[in-house]
């Protein structure tokens, strides 16, 4: 993915290609594979899975913020608290895609609200960094991109 030049239209196009893609590959591979945790510990599939529905929850709100806040903080994600506390590795498949679904669903719509003008609204995550909404766009669909293809790299190792 090319960030910078990675458009609003391109952002809606590939972070709506998620969720069908994240249901074949449930599909496409036994539950057992999804729950082989990766080398060293990492995540498995599943956990991906989850912090991928996740994702689009948490970037809905930054989106939100950013539009109607002026220059909010963004918290973190606590992504592997996540994955432990809500028990990542032990989600029903199914039921995470169809989560998935809906909040890139509600993402899209955050998207949809931003003019012209709110493209360029800021946020900022550490003192002295700030970033924009059309950042936040582009990192919520290189999220998107990268998990999935961790999610796949990770299935073809159990094939």
């Amino acid at each position: 993915m090319d960030f910078a030049a990675t458009t609003p239209d391109d952002v809606r196009r590939l972070v709506t290609g998620v969720p069908p893609r994240a249901r074949a590959l449930v599909e496409a591979h036994g539950d057992a594979a999804w729950r082989v945790p990766g080398a060293g510990g990492s995540w498995s599939a599943a956990e991906y899975l989850c912090h991928l529905r996740d994702v689009y929850a948490v970037f809905t709100i930054r989106l939100h913020r950013a539009r109607t806040e002026d220059d909010p903080p963004l918290e973190p994600m606590f992504n592997d608290l996540r994955a432990r506390r809500f028990g990542y590795g032990r989600a029903a498949l199914a039921p995470a895609v169809d989560q998935l679904g809906d909040h890139v669903t509600g993402f899209l719509a955050e998207l949809g609200r931003l003019d012209d003008a709110g493209w360029d609204r800021v946020v900022h995550r550490y003192p002295g960094e700030q970033r924009s909404t059309r950042w936040l766009a582009r990192q919520a669909a290189h999220e998107g991109t990268h998990h999935l293809r961790d999610i796949a790299e990770r299935l073809g190792a159990q094939a």
